[in-house]
């Protein structure tokens, strides 16, 4: 593994730390605050960010995005979008350092999911981790993140025509959608950085209309679904289009022989069902009749 592209994975784990922590503190703002309308965006927001809570949220989600931007910059998007899925289970401190909760035997399985997940990702890397890897055809990109972004529409459709137990996590899964395009995307750019021209600008454009977007319906999601599955679906359907891309769109290197394939894969997939089936801090806020009270940071 190159210097690079540890630091990029270090700066992947950081990023799946402070991702946590914003993202508790937007569910509390968003809780709180009047319901998203559609027909008015720009009033929902800055209902959202007259809410304290979710203000804070805000501004430490944006120092994660900026500390997952360096992450793709450095190392393959597949490793970097496994290490953020696996951190997930870091709920499980945070629930216990900064909001008192008790770690459950889910949680601590899914820890254990996750170890083994990223055990056997570091065991198969093979040449992946000689390099960023950031290279890509601009169709296939563009045909890739279209795609995400056109599969979200129909989720943000029928959410509004189903129960909120379902509504909920089709919105998440529309806000994952649009951020993993976003992600990739950011990965795509992070090869052009210092060349301005006009395929640079249009990605800069794609990237803030994506980030803004499910920004909105990812808050939307959390005001009508429980915490729980908001923030699973949320989180896998971000991670498994963003680590998809790394062989479709950065043609990433499987490793050799058969065996090694079927053993990266299965890490892959392993880490982010991981991720899926860890509950965090908020349920136990859920079932307690509100949510959590953290501790400053």
């Amino acid at each position: 593994m190159s210097g690079s592209v540890a630091i990029g994975l270090l700066f992947a784990v950081a990023t799946a730390f402070v991702s946590i922590l914003g993202f508790l503190y937007k569910h509390r703002g968003a809780a709180e605050a009047a319901p998203v309308e559609w027909r008015h965006p720009v009033r929902s927001t800055i209902a959202l960010f007259s809410n304290k809570w979710w203000t804070i949220g805000i501004i430490v989600a944006t120092s994660s995005w900026f500390l997952h931007v360096a992450a793709l910059s450095l190392a393959p998007i597949s490793l970097v979008q496994s290490v953020i899925a696996g951190g997930l289970v870091l709920l499980t401190v945070v629930a216990q350092r900064l909001f008192g909760i008790s770690v459950t035997r889910r949680e601590w399985i899914g820890v254990a999911l996750t170890a083994t997940g990223l055990a056997i990702l570091a065991a198969t890397l093979g040449d992946a981790a000689d390099s960023k890897h950031s290279d890509y055809a601009a169709g296939t990109l563009t045909a890739y993140v279209g795609g995400l972004t056109l599969l979200s529409v129909p989720c943000m459709y029928l959410a509004g025509r189903v129960p909120a137990s379902l509504g909920g996590p089709l919105l998440a899964a529309a806000a994952g959608l649009q951020w993993g395009a976003s992600d990739v995307t950011i990965k795509a750019a992070s090869g052009e950085l210092g060349d301005v021209s006009v395929g640079f600008a249009a990605m800069v454009v794609a990237i803030t209309l994506l980030s803004l977007v499910g920004l909105v319906v990812s808050a939307r999601s959390l005001q009508v679904g429980e915490a729980v599955p908001v923030i699973a679906v949320t989180s896998a359907a971000a991670n498994l289009s963003t680590i998809a891309s790394g062989l479709i769109v950065f043609g990433e290197p499987l490793p050799e022989g058969s065996g090694g394939v079927v053993l990266r894969i299965a890490a892959l997939m392993l880490v982010v069902v991981a991720a899926v089936l860890t509950p965090g801090p908020v349920a136990a806020a859920n079932a307690a009749g509100g949510p959590p009270q953290p501790d400053p940071v």
